[in-house]
């Protein structure tokens, strides 16, 4: 089996892949969406939202990483692509499962799944344009408002020439509400002749075990269930072996926390930084009543100082105890 971190907006970006790649089980990742409306991008958008470019498209723990490109201009994403696979991107992923109102006012991601034709242009194009070894993939959704175009959907990506589906077993309309239609899973599965990764309320080992005997589908990318219990894939791969992990406790997760709160201070403007802990935070509260205590003491904190406090984090111009940024 296979275990990829998605890609989340906002959320899953070089430091949380970096941290949660090292914790392990991750057997490749993939960037935010790059937006690619009516031109050729510049390099520098590129190295924005996928620095790790520089040290061979990994991670710092050696995971693969692939860049995910989103619009709806089947040339220009084309172009795009080409730029990518010339700067060394390992595969090229085509976003149709974004929900996202103002992505999918502006014509990308899941409101897309209304145009299969649309579809089959898209990755023929980008396709055609990059290297053979390169992979063309993508991530959808089972439709906008219905599941019942998703058979269509998924056959128009696969003859335009994707390696793989990622399928969110949900509609755009459904957003992340519960629950997730894994037995449609099955169903595209059966209707392509490509691998086909499962992705949509996987929680835990168990989740995956039954999304599994649902689906038939063994290969899974993880999104919120990872970053809220960052050892999931760990637990998943000795699951998948028959064998149990005991998981993480907060005294292994809190590290992990510190040092993002001390990168994220490094990196990230003070005005914002509290705000990407407390997401942080905010998801691993599910898994963690020691994070969720956490997060009520310092969800009305934006001073960047006392927060270094309530962290334990001292800071003292350059981290000596980090690896060189990215």
């Amino acid at each position: 089996m296979r275990i990829a971190l998605a890609p989340m907006e906002g959320l899953v970006d070089e430091l949380l892949r970096d941290l949660l790649t090292r914790v392990g089980g991750i057997d490749w990742c993939v960037t935010e969406f790059v937006r690619v409306c009516d031109r050729l991008l510049p390099v520098a958008q590129f190295e924005k939202l996928a620095p790790e470019l520089r040290h061979g498209w990994r991670t710092r723990a050696g995971t693969p990483m692939h860049l995910q490109l989103l619009g709806s201009d089947p040339a220009c994403l084309a172009e795009n692509a080409a730029l990518a696979a010339e700067l060394g991107a390992p595969a090229i992923d085509l976003n149709f499962g974004c929900p996202a109102k103002t992505v999918n006012r502006s014509r990308g991601g899941a409101v897309l799944l209304d145009e299969p034709e649309l579809l089959h242009a898209i990755v023929r194009e980008v396709r055609r344009a990059v290297p053979a070894h390169v992979p063309v993939t993508a991530k959808m959704r089972l439709g906008y408002a219905r599941p019942e175009g998703a058979l269509e959907c998924a056959r128009a990506l696969v003859e335009g020439g994707v390696a793989h589906l990622v399928v969110h077993a949900r509609t755009k309309v459904e957003g992340y509400r519960p629950p997730a239609h894994w037995e449609w899973l099955a169903r595209v599965r059966e209707a392509v002749a490509v691998p086909v990764y499962a992705n949509g309320e996987i929680w835990t080992p168990a989740d995956w075990l039954r999304c599994r005997e649902i689906s038939g589908v063994e290969d899974v990318m993880l999104g919120r269930g990872l970053v809220s219990r960052p050892d999931l894939a760990r637990q998943i791969a000795m699951a998948c072996a028959g064998r149990t992990l005991e998981p993480q406790g907060w005294g292994e997760v809190q590290p992990l926390v510190r040092e993002f709160w001390r990168r994220a201070r490094q990196r990230i403007a003070p005005r914002y930084a509290p705000g990407r802990l407390k997401q942080w935070l905010g998801m691993l509260a599910r898994s963690y009543p020691e994070a969720a205590a956490l997060f009520a003491e310092l969800r009305r904190e934006n001073d960047c100082g006392r927060l270094d406090a309530l962290l334990g984090v001292e800071l003292r111009g350059i981290f000596p105890d980090l690896c060189p940024a990215l």
